[in-house]
C-alpha cells in the first residue's frame, strides 16, 4: 500500500528534525515537504496536495489557524505546540489530534495510526476543516486574514471600519482598501469583541470608533454615518443596540 504524503510545517527547525526522527523508517507515512512557517505551508499544501500535515500553531506572520483559513483544500492535521490554550479549539476544527510539546514517539505514532485510518477510510477532510470559518471560537480575534489570488493580507481589528454581508462572504472594509473573506457575519459576531463592535443590520457590523451621527431616514428609520462619509441603513435591533451602547 501507498504511503500516505505528509507536510511539516513548523517554524523550529528542531522540532521540524524531531518529527523527521520519530518517523524514520516507518512506512506508511512519507514527508513529501517542511516549511518554517505559514505562508510557505499554504503554497506546500497547495502545489504536494499532502494527506496530513504536521502543524504547529504559533508561528510568526501567520498562526496555524489563520493560515487553515486560506487553504482551499485542507488534508488530516495533527496539531504540535508547546501551548495546551488551543486543545478545545483545534478539536473544534476536528483535528487528528493535538500533541503538546515535548512529546515522545509512541504518542506521535499514536496520532499519526489515528490519521492514516481516517485516510484510508477516505473521511473528507476538506469540508471538515473549513468549519472552521463558521465555528465560533473562545477567545476574541485580534487580526483577519484574507487571500486574494496569491497574495495574503493580515488585517489587525483596529484597521477595520464596517463590514458587509455578501452572500456566502463578507467584505471588510480599511482606509486601505476592501477584503473579501469566505465567512459569516455571525462568524464575525462571535469572534470580534463586542465592546468594539456592533451589528447595526443584518448586512452590517461597524466599529463604535467609525460612528459620527445617528440620523432619521423616514418614519421608523434611520441611517448611521461613519467618519469615512459611509451611511449605512440601521435596522430596528441594531438601533437598539447602538442606543444601549451609545447612549444615542
Amino acid at each position: 500500500m501507498e504511503p500516505i504524503k505528509a507536510v511539516i510545517i513548523e517554524d523550529e527547525e528542531l522540532a521540524r528534525e524531531l518529527i523527521k526522527n520519530y518517523l524514520k523508517g516507518n512506512d506508511t507515512v512519507e514527508i513529501v515537504g517542511e516549511c518554517e512557517n505559514g505562508f510557505d505551508g499554504i503554497k506546500a499544501i497547495a502545489e504536494l496536495k499532502p494527506d496530513l500535515i504536521f502543524l504547529d500553531i504559533q508561528m510568526p506572520k501567520l498562526n496555524g489557524f489563520e493560515m487553515l483559513e486560506l487553504v482551499d483544500d485542507p488534508p488530516e492535521i495533527i496539531f504540535i505546540t508547546a501551548h495546551n490554550d488551543f486543545a478545545i479549539k483545534a478539536f473544534e476544527r476536528n483535528a487528528v489530534d493535538y500533541l503538546l510539546k515535548p512529546y515522545s514517539k509512541d504518542r506521535l505514532l499514536k496520532a499519526l495510526d489515528k490519521a492514516i485510518e481516517r485516510i484510508r477510510n477516505q473521511v473528507p477532510a476538506a469540508g471538515k476543516v473549513k468549519t472552521l470559518i463558521q465555528a465560533p471560537i473562545t477567545e476574541k480575534m485580534e487580526r483577519v486574514v484574507v487571500k486574494s489570488g496569491t497574495k495574503i493580507k493580515v488585517i489587525p481589528v483596529e484597521k477595520i471600519i464596517y463590514l458587509e454581508a455578501q452572500d456566502d462572504y463578507v467584505m471588510i472594509y480599511t482606509a486601505e482598501g476592501k477584503h473579501l473573506k469566505q465567512a459569516t457575519m455571525k462568524y464575525f459576531e462571535d469572534c470580534l469583541d463586542p465592546s468594539d463592535f456592533i451589528r447595526v443590520h443584518r448586512s452590517y457590523m461597524v466599529h463604535v470608533d467609525q460612528v459620527v451621527q445617528l440620523e432619521p431616514y423616514s418614519r421608523d428609520n434611520f441611517v448611521l454615518k461613519l467618519k469615512n462619509g459611509v451611511t449605512l441603513r440601521v435596522s430596528r435591533s441594531g438601533l437598539k443596540s447602538l442606543k444601549d451602547k451609545l447612549s444615542f
